[in-house]
């Protein structure tokens, strides 16, 4: 394998880990604490990569489904498959039943990895030719017993190239079933490597990784640039906000990525005298937004770098010194990126931002982001309408709501599936989101759309309080005629809220639950009273919504023969 030229695959990645012998994992486990070097995880990567060659069945796609949490086991079995030339599809497992099996056979997995707390998960499947490995028994000890000595390259199901496929990730989407994103070795080295790179990653740095292994943040963003920066990563089984700082000091982590709403449970943690005393350097995600972002570098004393880049690989965002608060960045290297009116194909004109940044032609500026230049999409597993509506007329259209200014910056402004139409007007959830997380007293927020009982849309907001704090409906209505930002249009008719915004495994808001829910009684995402305000029409203030005002609604739902909407 190449060994002195800038690798062209994952698998080069590993094989370099080849006899070094500095720390390359740390992880807990009923024993403590451990470390093993880069050199041993290389070395259990080549056994898997071995067992995988001799178990895999002649002629079916080289695809293992890894169900786990985040041990090791997990980047075991990514440098596995990356030395054999197969692909491995990350299993989320808050997916239940026939979704659950459909992921794993959609994706033509004939082995899945799994452990002892995820068979409960699998019991009563219907998985044809699957073949079950059960990590930490002894039946799979004794599998992995005679490829101890296996070195990187040895076995190979195909020698491994730079389109050879790795990940096989599923996209998080709000509708339908998950798309499988394809990502090659070549696209997956590069883009370690230029993280590593921009982040000027080295062995003396500690990745923490506490998001999920089964989302693409974490490889990509996380393990994929330490495996290139030769620096080790530290893992968390499932991310924990209330023990990240005690995990930060006792790894001495240096960096970590954050998808969602993870940044908002940090700082929803009580505040302590020490919260500055740590290592960490950095943190690179995705949705933080701008309030949260700056609130937490004033806590803990460390940038959040907001990024933009789909797993899919069609589209980026760079992040340079100059990008000003809120934004993003500008197109990366090769894209041509510009925001396009999805209903005219017309491109969106430039935002009017007021001196302390607010967007003030919202409704003009924000459209879907749509990459006209090369595209680094590599297409879904078996899915070619998928495919085909992400380029159509030779576009790449990411599916996300932004806008730009007028020296080129970009803002995100949500997913289009977040758009609201108040009074035909479109409005971007994130938008709004990001103007009421602005009250001191919210600790988290999220604004879906409910419909109006004549047509179209009116705005809803999830509020999670702060702790110790209460819902003031005066104070919250103040506080929203004190920004001028805010849209008449904009301004949020109910109100829930919620004891804990409920998410989905990745710590992004699970809005198909509160759309769900809308202003009915709470669904089983919540525990406890979940009250809901109203602001009836042309109303100042908030007040209950009383099971009187739910039957007129129901009833102005009814008379306008639009009942199924409120179907959940």
């Amino acid at each position: 394998m190449r060994t002195t030229t800038a690798p062209e695959t994952v698998a080069e990645l590993i094989a370099r880990r080849w006899g070094d012998h500095r720390p390359g994992l740390m992880y807990e486990d009923d024993a403590g604490r451990r470390v093993l070097t880069h050199h041993r995880t290389a070395q259990e990567a080549a056994a898997r990569a071995a067992l995988l060659v001799d178990l895999m069945p002649p002629g079916a796609e080289p695809h293992l489904g890894v169900l786990l949490d985040n041990t090791p086991e997990f980047p075991f079995w990514l440098g596995a498959a990356a030395l054999a030339g197969a692909s491995v599809a990350g299993i989320n497992p808050t997916r239940r039943g026939a979704e659950l099996a459909r992921d794993i056979l959609h994706t033509d997995c004939r082995i899945l990895v799994t452990e002892r707390a995820h068979l409960p998960l699998l019991r009563g499947l219907d998985l044809p030719g699957v073949r079950l490995l059960v990590t930490g028994t002894e039946e799979y000890e004794a599998l992995l017993a005679p490829y101890a000595a296996a070195k990187p390259g040895e076995a190979v199901l195909d020698t491994p190239g730079p389109a050879t496929r790795l990940l096989l990730y599923f996209t998080s989407g709000s509708t339908g079933a998950p798309k499988a994103a394809i990502c090659t070795q070549g696209r997956l080295a590069a883009a370690g490597s230029a993280l590593a790179r921009r982040f000027s990653v080295t062995p003396q740095d500690v990745h923490y990784v506490c998001m999920p292994l089964f989302h693409g943040n974490a490889v990509i963003a996380d393990w994929l640039p330490a495996l290139a920066g030769g620096a080790p990563v530290a893992l968390r089984r499932r991310f924990s906000a209330s023990a990240f700082l005690d995990d930060v000091r006792a790894y001495g982590a240096t960096y970590f990525t954050y998808v969602g709403r993870a940044v908002q449970y940090l700082l929803a943690t009580e505040e302590r005298p020490d919260d500055r005393e740590h290592t960490l350097r950095l943190g690179f995600g995705t949705e933080a937004g701008a309030v949260d972002a700056a609130r937490f570098a004033e806590r803990f004393g460390v940038p959040l770098v907001e990024g933009y880049g789909a797993t899919e690989g069609g589209a980026s965002v760079q992040n340079t010194p100059d990008t000003p608060p809120g934004a993003l960045g500008r197109a990366g290297e090769g894209d041509d990126l510009a925001v396009i009116d999805p209903e005219t194909g017309a491109e969106c004109p430039a935002a009017v931002l007021d001196a302390e940044g607010r967007l003030l032609n919202g409704a003009e500026a924000i459209g879907e982001l749509v990459n006209r230049g090369r595209s680094l999409f590599e297409g879904y597993w078996r899915n070619p309408g998928a495919e085909a509506a992400r380029t159509r007329e030779g576009w790449y259209w990411t599916g996300d709501l932004f806008f730009r200014d007028a020296a080129g910056f970009l803002y995100f402004a949500g997913r289009t599936d977040d758009r609201l139409r108040v009074d035909s007007e479109n409005l971007a959830a994130a938008v709004i989101e990001n103007i009421l997380a602005r009250w001191s007293d919210a600790a988290a927020v999220a604004v879906y759309a409910v419909p109006d009982e004549v047509a179209g849309d009116q705005v809803m907001a999830a509020v999670a309080l702060r702790a110790g704090a209460g819902f003031d409906p005066d104070a919250f209505a103040a506080f929203l005629a004190a920004q001028p930002d805010l849209g008449t249009k904009m301004s949020p008719r109910y109100v829930r809220i919620v004891p804990a915004m409920p998410v989905t495994a990745t710590n992004k808001v699970h809005r198909v639950a509160l759309r769900r829910a809308g202003f009915l009684p709470p669904p089983s995402f919540a525990a406890g009273p979940d009250p809901v305000w109203h602001r009836p029409p042309g109303a100042t203030a908030y007040r209950p919504l009383s099971q009187p005002d739910l039957a007129a609604l129901l009833s102005a739902y009814a008379a306008q023969g639009r009942a199924d909407l409120l179907e959940r």
